[in-house]
């Protein structure tokens, strides 16, 4: 049954604030919906922590019948039942976490209608029961997530997918088929439409860009001491750090454990109960940090996540993408770090050639998957290795622009230097030229051998220190040719064979041979303490009334330990921080907070209204300083940059107060335009006027605010910018004048707005 069109919006946002709590939808959550609802199949690329879900989940209340949810793992069938179960909404889960008699009487209440949404793993689609079930029950949608996985050219290729389109067309009446996943390239999605056999679906991609992450990549010498360092600057904050192999996911948990930081751990070699036990753990937050591969957390619905680290370097920037993903999702922001070492490659390039992914496919489609791989790899190196903007990078390997700078990653934050690189270049690509006529073919850590002068096995055996180029590099790290190297076949002067051997293109002679010139950026420092990471995430997103905010956590905790559900399930912590801004005292009013839905008013709103209103009389607090519109916390920002200086006089009049400035000047103030970027010599003259001060006083007084809060460091005698400073809109940028190359310090809008915000602390 679908509705008019009328009929259907005014219920789809009744329900959307009623079951969900959110007034208004997300990018591309109401067109899917829309979709869906009108009868035609749709395709949903978005990222992790977008809303997939309810794209989904809203029409399933509004469809006269079943929706069937097909998803490949326990956890996020777990997740997703309990959050619509406390909802109000009637669900379950077909798994094999089951026990028969579960399976049985679940499979009897579906009979019986108990279910609006039933979550199936696809391999429950061959199940006898399951097949009689749904050829005599009236199916109105079925919703893939996880979609990417029924592709072969995805990262997580899982057989049991292909099963779904025949499911689907087996059934008396078609379905709506509607298919969701957070990363997929144009082949990928192509794959989704192609093999699910959706019909002209409504496509709908938001964006990959998760604004609120913070990217990182370090090669620090100790890892462990690394990840140590990492976690405690995170302070309370939940967290996962992936390792490629079991191995290391061990030696990770029991070095944290053994330093003081209670971790647990996740991997295949552990069993089924363990892996429960230990998820479980973690999500109910008894343990805030989990080591874990890759077989740890999709579709794990945990909110509080405030850091990711990579331990070891994944395959492929699809899987590193969804991975950190798994950080910030409910809009808070969180730090995503990867910590680098050479050797990660050959692990990835072991698991690569030792992946059972092929068994059962024919030489040629295994050639073609393995090239894939390889190529996927080398573009998750430059990653690591180069001196781009992160989050450019991966948007851009998504296929979407962006600028070139975020100011939200490592490399934006460190700065980064240009130099002509086009003499080790020629070194580079005479090496390989010259192994082309010995009839050899050479990875970039033999080329990179053969130009130090190595004394290696491979050398010897096959008489490499007679090459003419054997040594001619010996005065350049390895590390810097590796990188230059990656950048010669990131810009096709050479390309990979096989075994990653590598082999010049015709490109190349225009460097050899043409005088063509080669200039690379380099971050100005890989040192471990430029991504001073994750201890940002708690000065970024602290609540307005922090004290409150603790109350209401705790209450959350006693009442998810009583529900026996996670405490995420309850209330997002973005929730409660909506709670704390706006202090609801009365039912009505608690219905106006972000995520919060009428059957959950219902269920705890006395609870959480009781806290607020003990808190608010406690401290004298009264309605009036509740922001319920969400504009008090930028009103009050507008009047700390407005506030008279310390050194200003003020005179009373009744209630309120005056600077002996002009009016016109705080109005000019208020109404000041931010512009991007400044250095700081046109912000301190700014606000010397503004404040009767010489600029060298004011420019002296922001630096050293800057300082004392860890937005800036000095480091070797330089004026550095610190991750945190790149969070909050500071850049180190290179600029040609006169064909000399400067660096300065640029402060963008956000930079601005936090010095006007905190002007007077720096004169007291």
């Amino acid at each position: 049954m679908f509705y008019d069109k009328n009929e259907m919006n005014a219920q789809k946002y009744r329900l959307l604030k009623q079951f969900f709590g959110h007034e208004s939808f997300r990018s591309g959550q109401e067109e899917l919906a829309d979709s869906i609802l009108s009868g035609r199949d749709a395709v949903g690329i978005m990222p992790t922590g977008a809303g997939k879900s309810v794209c989904y989940q809203l029409p399933a209340l509004m469809l006269g019948g079943i929706t069937i949810v097909i998803s490949p793992l326990i956890s996020l069938m777990k997740d997703q039942v309990n959050s619509l179960i406390q909802s109000g909404v009637g669900c379950a889960y077909i798994n094999s976490s089951l026990t028969r008699a579960q399976y049985e009487t679940a499979m009897s209440r579906a009979v019986q209608g108990a279910y609006k949404i039933i979550y199936a793993a696809p391999e429950r689609l061959d199940s006898p029961s399951f097949k009689n079930f749904a050829q005599n029950a009236n199916i109105s949608l079925i919703a893939v997530d996880e979609a990417h996985c029924v592709s072969q050219w995805g990262q997580d290729f899982r057989p049991s997918y292909l099963k779904i389109r025949q499911f689907c067309e087996s059934l008396p009446r078609r379905p709506v088929v509607a298919a969701f996943t957070a990363t997929a390239t144009a082949a990928v999605k192509r794959d989704i439409i192609n093999m699910l056999g959706l019909r002209d679906p409504y496509s709908v991609t938001t964006g990959f860009d998760r604004k609120n992450l913070y990217f990182a990549v370090s090669e620090p010498k100790d890892k462990l001491a690394e990840t140590e360092r990492l976690i405690r600057a995170a302070g309370e904050a939940s967290g996962i750090v992936y390792c490629s192999t079991r191995k290391n996911t061990e030696l990770v948990c029991d070095y944290l454990n053994e330093h003081g930081l209670p971790c647990t751990r996740y991997h295949a070699g552990l069993s089924d109960e363990e892996r429960r036990r230990n998820q479980d753990d973690f999500i109910y937050d008894r343990v805030r940090i989990m080591a874990a591969t890759n077989a740890f957390g999709m579709g794990i619905d945990k909110s509080n996540v405030s850091f990711v680290i990579h331990y070891n370097m994944p395959k492929n920037l699809e899987s590193y993408y969804q991975e950190a993903g798994r950080a910030g999702r409910d809009g808070s922001e969180a730090v995503c770090t990867l910590l680098f070492a050479r050797k990660d490659v050959q692990t990835c390039r072991f698991l690569i050639e030792n992946s059972g992914d092929a068994a059962e496919l024919d030489d040629e489609t295994a050639r073609r998957l393995k090239e894939r791989d390889y190529k996927r790899l080398n573009d998750m190196v430059r990653y690591c290795t180069g001196a781009d903007c992160l989050r450019h990078y991966i948007l851009n390997y998504f296929g979407e622009k962006s600028g070139t700078m975020c100011a939200k990653c490592s490399n934006c934050a460190a700065g980064f230097e240009s130099e002509d690189v086009t003499l080790a270049a020629q070194k580079i690509l005479s090496c390989v030229y010259r192994l082309a006529q010995r009839n050899l073919q050479m990875n970039a850590a033999a080329v990179t051998e053969i130009l130090r002068g190595a004394k290696t096995k491979r050398i010897k055996q096959f008489n490499l220190d007679d090459l003419s180029t054997y040594g001619i590099a010996a005065d350049l790290p390895a590390l810097k040719i590796r990188a230059i190297i990656e950048e010669l076949c990131g810009r096709g002067y050479m390309r990979r064979g096989d075994f990653e051997s590598l082999i010049l293109t015709n490109k190349a002679r225009g460097v050899l041979f043409e005088g063509e010139h080669i200039t690379m950026n380099f971050k100005r420092s890989t040192a471990g303490s430029e991504i001073s990471a994750v201890s940002r995430r708690a000065a970024a997103e602290t609540a307005e009334r922090p004290e409150l905010f603790s109350l209401l956590r705790q209450l959350r905790a006693k009442l998810a330990e009583e529900a026996e559900v996670p405490a995420y399930i309850i209330f997002s912590d973005a929730t409660l921080r909506d709670m704390c801004r706006r202090l609801p005292t009365t039912e009505e009013d608690f219905m106006q907070v972000s995520g919060v839905g009428k059957s959950k008013t219902e269920r705890y709103g006395a609870a959480f209204t009781a806290e607020i209103a003990r808190w608010m009389e406690e401290n004298g607090v009264d309605r009036s300083q509740a922001d319920t519109d969400g504009t008090a916390a930028a009103l009050d920002r507008r009047r700390k940059s407005q506030k008279p200086s310390a050194k200003s006089k003020t005179y009373k009049t009744g209630k309120s107060s005056r600077s002996d400035k002009s009016s016109d000047g705080e109005n000019a103030a208020a109404k000041r335009r931010y512009s991007s970027p400044k250095l700081l010599s046109e912000i301190s003259a700014e606000q010397a006027a503004r404040l009767g001060l010489s600029p060298e006083l004011a420019a002296h007084a922001i630096e050293a605010y800057l300082l004392l809060g860890g937005y800036l460091e000095r480091r070797g005698g330089e004026l550095r910018v610190t991750p945190r400073g790149g969070l909050h809109g500071i850049a180190m940028s290179t600029k040609c004048e006169s064909g000399s190359r400067t660096t300065v310090i640029e402060y963008k809008a956000a930079a601005q707005r936090l010095i006007d915000e905190h002007i007077d602390e720096m004169f007291r």
